[in-house]
């Protein structure tokens, strides 16, 4: 006797919920390669390069993040050919297994230059993973959902980013009280990294039960996928591409504050913090930044994706000079309350855009398209935000700099939102678009 299928809402729960441990796990292993970079790359990898240690640290952040645009071609490519469902665990391995190598790389005492090039090539891998993972993520918890809750599931995968950082900072904080500086330093900051491989074979499994994207399997069973998606996407979409980057651009920079490692730094190398104790005051921001984010997701499916980006935008410009205000003071009660209201406007940018990118493509290059977009608004914002932060605030010896810079962008990507069309509840497959066309023409009869 056959199982009865599990209840539509069920189902699309089911699928959000894989998407986001997924992603999680994803973003928990790039993290924690952003977060060691102050507090250990430096010293280990970079110690040969006397003042400029840290600035060259921050930058082999920025290097992998113009492999993400390399990792999203060829992601986007074969998710618009093959299916998302199998990129979404191609991608999973590929990170699982570039971290966990980090975490058995001698330091430059003991192999000398070879250290830093193992390093950076590793971090190359967890680039090109990371570019092609999100686009997977996002449409198969999109185009599973309904119509009129498209903000909502699609903000499950964006949870990943703060649980992520909630659980990189977590066991960071865990090593770093566990360990005197010495033993983090010699060996400590290792063990995040080899805890990669339990948590990435958690998520193959959890991923492997995902069931493929209906509208993926129209397109499969109609014959309508594109032979060539990319030169399709360029052809015709190439000023969606750049809009939906120059969006997340503005998200990504502010973001890379603290998921970059750049707030993590700045608290414990000028401001003179405990590194558990900043850890602890991020993990706090995260569930903030999760909370909203969600909010986020769930808003715009009743405001409008656009108008919960301006609304967040707006937040995020007015708290940037108190945030770096509050960060200063070196209080523990205040530095979360910076990081946690810091977290809103953060939030209310991200929520909706696993929605906002899905309806922008047609369902044959809507996989290239939102990848694409995505990876370069990564380089283009936070490839080199916490670098620029650290020379910016080293050169000009005050950090209020960092926050004209991050002021700067977030008016950018207040001004794209005004360039955009709203397309919320637009048909994401054929067959939608047939059913919507049916309920016009059935109106129509209706009131004729």
């Amino acid at each position: 006797m056959s199982q009865p299928s599990p209840a539509p809402g069920r189902q699309h729960r089911t699928v959000a919920l894989a998407a986001m441990a997924g992603t999680t796990i994803e973003w928990y292993d790039f993290f924690i390669y952003a977060l060691c970079t102050g507090l250990v790359f430096s010293s280990q990898f970079f110690d040969g390069l006397g003042e400029d240690s840290l600035v060259i640290s921050f930058a082999t952040i920025g290097i992998s993040f113009f492999f993400r645009p390399v990792g999203a071609a060829l992601a986007g490519h074969l998710g618009d050919r093959l299916g998302r469902r199998a990129m979404l665990i191609a991608t999973l391995l590929l990170m699982g297994v570039s971290t966990t190598l980090i975490g058995l790389v001698p330091d430059s005492g003991s192999i000398g230059t070879n250290a830093p090039v193992i390093l950076v090539l590793l971090r190359i891998l967890q680039g090109l993973s990371a570019g092609g993972e999100w686009g997977g993520a996002a449409l198969i918890s999109v185009e599973h959902a309904p119509t009129t809750q498209r903000g909502r599931f699609g903000a499950y995968p964006q949870l990943g980013a703060p649980l992520g950082l909630l659980l990189a900072n977590g066991v960071l904080a865990a090593v770093t009280a566990l360990t005197t500086d010495d033993q983090f330093l010699a060996w400590g900051w290792r063990i995040p990294f080899l805890l990669s491989v339990v948590l990435v074979a958690a998520g193959f499994v959890i991923r492997r039960k995902v069931e493929e994207s209906p509208v993926y399997r129209e397109l499969k069973e109609s014959g309508s996928r594109s032979r060539a998606p990319i030169a399709v996407l360029f052809k015709h979409h190439w000023p969606l591409v750049v809009a939906g980057a120059l969006l997340f651009a503005a998200n990504n920079a502010v973001g890379y504050m603290t998921t970059g490692g750049y707030v993590q730094s700045y608290a414990v190398n000028h401001l003179g913090m405990n590194p558990t104790r900043i850890l602890i005051c991020v993990m706090i921001a995260a569930v903030g930044w999760l909370a909203s984010t969600l909010a986020g997701g769930r808003l715009s499916d009743r405001y409008g994706r656009l108008r919960i980006y301006r609304i967040g935008f707006v937040i995020q410009l007015a708290w940037m000079f108190p945030f770096f205000a509050l960060l200063n003071t070196a209080n523990t009660g205040l530095v979360v309350l910076a990081l946690v209201l810091y977290s809103i406007g953060l939030g209310l940018t991200y929520g909706p855009q696993a929605a906002l990118f899905s309806e922008l493509y047609p369902a044959a290059v809507r996989y290239s398209g939102a990848a694409l977009s995505y990876a370069i608004g990564a380089v283009l914002g936070g490839a080199f935000a916490p670098m620029i932060a650290e020379a910016l605030q080293s050169s000009t010896h005050t950090v209020y700099s960092v926050g004209v810079y991050l002021a700067g962008v977030t008016v950018f990507g207040l001004a794209v939102t005004f360039f955009l069309k709203e397309r919320q509840g637009v048909p994401l497959s054929d067959s939608e678009a047939e059913a919507e066309a049916d309920k016009r023409d059935e109106q129509a009869a209706m009131t004729a």
